[in-house]
């Protein structure tokens, strides 16, 4: 009989310490866990990290083994509680978990303090259900409801921080997740602020041959997904390229705030990206949490206002390298222009000029005078190419100046360094200063509007000091 009590007995989690290499059962509110994937051998594995009120910081970490990704816990939000049944406590260099064995432990999660029942939305094939479970579980959502994980949020840092090849943790809304190429997965994270500009560091050459691209991602979003996407801020992709990585990504809801610990971030083709670690740990965040109000009601300002929509890093204005013919006329992202609900359209954004094609300026020319030039730019919310063409191309360069002077212009746009003599730096970084513009929507096909929808700049003009 005393076996059996045994078996419906829970462990405070102070209390492993003392249990070393013995089966127990366990039971705690689930505040962090790790992105499943395939073990080293045919086995899948993710880490989930517990607390109860007997302790309420540090917790413990729980290894869980299964045969496919579907016995793994998937946790649904912030909050869930975890029962474990037989798991071994043990020690590894100091430092004390509990290790979930397929062959004889299992498991049940039940929704938090917000759950108005006890029947559990998971369990493991081995569970059975106790009469004791009740209890126990109405007890921890009690506790839960004056609870603060202290989740490490006033520590993380917003998109706005963030420095290449450096580890932080994030805050983010999950907007996003997909097959973005065959076996290819990529998550697309925003918090409403923007990235800091990167410098270019590709030849103008380099345009003709090997262009920047527009995204991270081989093809576009389709548009229907785009035009889900806030139109303010940096939307950062997190490509999964590690295959045992990526299959647990569908268990990653979108719609979510989360924290992200210990990612990195790194620098591809002038575009943030970020990476995931083997010790990345998840944390789904209440809507209620305090950085989550901060951050969204920030983003709901910026969107509300006349002149926010700039570029962060553009304030209090924009370079003075170019002017508009309507100065006015409030300002609108990359995204608004690609998210707006008409192909025709007109706008005014604030924009990097970070390439040109032709890059080289007695090509920007037809045989016949007429200009035609492509130009790649880009604002924390998107990059797109718009054209230069005809009398839109004589307003933006006032005419037809000399090559030097059309070059000293085309330098000024691109952030190009000119030496004394006039000459450029060779292999120079370039940082195009922020500049404003109007651009308008065009379609070239009456039978796929959207599809031939094209971009060209007007009434903008380049003024050298």
């Amino acid at each position: 009989m005393a076996r059996r009590h045994d078996d419906y007995r829970f462990l405070k989690i102070r209390d492993v310490i003392g249990a070393i290499n013995q089966k127990v059962n366990l039971m705690g509110v689930v505040v962090e866990f790790s992105i499943p994937k395939q073990s080293r051998g045919t086995d899948y594995f993710c880490k989930l990290k517990i607390v109860d009120e007997s302790c309420q910081s540090s917790g413990i970490t729980v290894n869980i083994f299964a045969e496919n990704m579907e016995k793994l816990p998937h946790i649904e939000s912030d909050g869930d509680i975890i029962q474990f049944f037989h798991v071994v406590i043990k020690a590894h260099h100091g430092e004390v978990y509990a290790l979930f064995n397929k062959k004889f432990s299992s498991f049940a999660l039940f929704e938090g303090k917000s759950g108005k029942n006890f029947i559990p939305h998971q369990v493991s094939p081995k569970y059975h259900s106790r009469d004791d479970d009740k209890k126990f579980i109405a007890g921890l959502r009690t506790w839960l409801l004056n609870f603060q994980h202290d989740a490490g949020t006033s520590k993380a840092f917003s998109l706005s921080e963030i420095k290449e090849g450096h580890n932080f943790d994030l805050v983010c809304k999950i907007l996003h997740v997909c097959e973005v190429s065959k076996d290819n997965w990529m998550l697309f994270l925003w918090d409403g602020t923007d990235t800091p500009p990167l410098s270019i560091q590709t030849k103008l050459e380099d345009e003709m041959e090997n262009p920047l691209p527009l995204q991270l991602e081989s093809l576009p979003l389709p548009r229907d997904v785009l035009c889900t996407f806030p139109s303010i801020g940096t939307i950062l992709r997190v490509p999964i390229d590690q295959e045992k990585e990526k299959l647990g990504l569908h268990l990653i809801g979108s719609g979510r705030w989360m924290k992200f610990s210990n990612i990195i971030s790194k620098e591809q083709s002038g575009l943030w990206q970020g990476m995931l670690l083997p010790s990345t740990w998840l944390q789904y965040l209440s809507n209620e949490d305090n950085i989550v109000i901060h951050r969204q009601r920030f983003s709901d300002e910026r969107a509300s206002s006349k002149w926010e929509k700039m570029p962060l890093s553009s304030f209090p204005w924009p370079s003075r390298v170019t002017e508009t013919d309507h100065e006015h006329v409030p300002f609108v992202t990359l995204m608004d222009v690609l998210t707006y609900a008409e192909v025709t359209a007109k706008f005014k954004c604030v924009v990097r000029v970070l390439a040109t094609y032709p890059c080289r300026v007695e090509d920007f020319r037809s045989p016949h005078g007429v200009y035609r030039i492509r130009l790649t730019l880009e604002d924390p919310t998107a990059r797109i190419h718009a054209f230069l063409y005809a009398e839109d191309g004589e307003t933006f360069f006032d005419g037809f100046p000399s090559f030097d002077v059309l070059k000293r212009k085309r330098n000024k746009l691109l952030g190009i360094t000119e030496r004394d003599d006039g000459k450029e730096v060779e292999m120079a970084l370039r940082n195009p200063p922020w500049v404003q513009c109007c651009i308008k929507s065009y379609y070239l096909d009456k039978r796929d509007i959207w599809g031939s929808r094209h971009f060209r700049i007007f009434g903008t003009r380049i003024v050298l000091n």
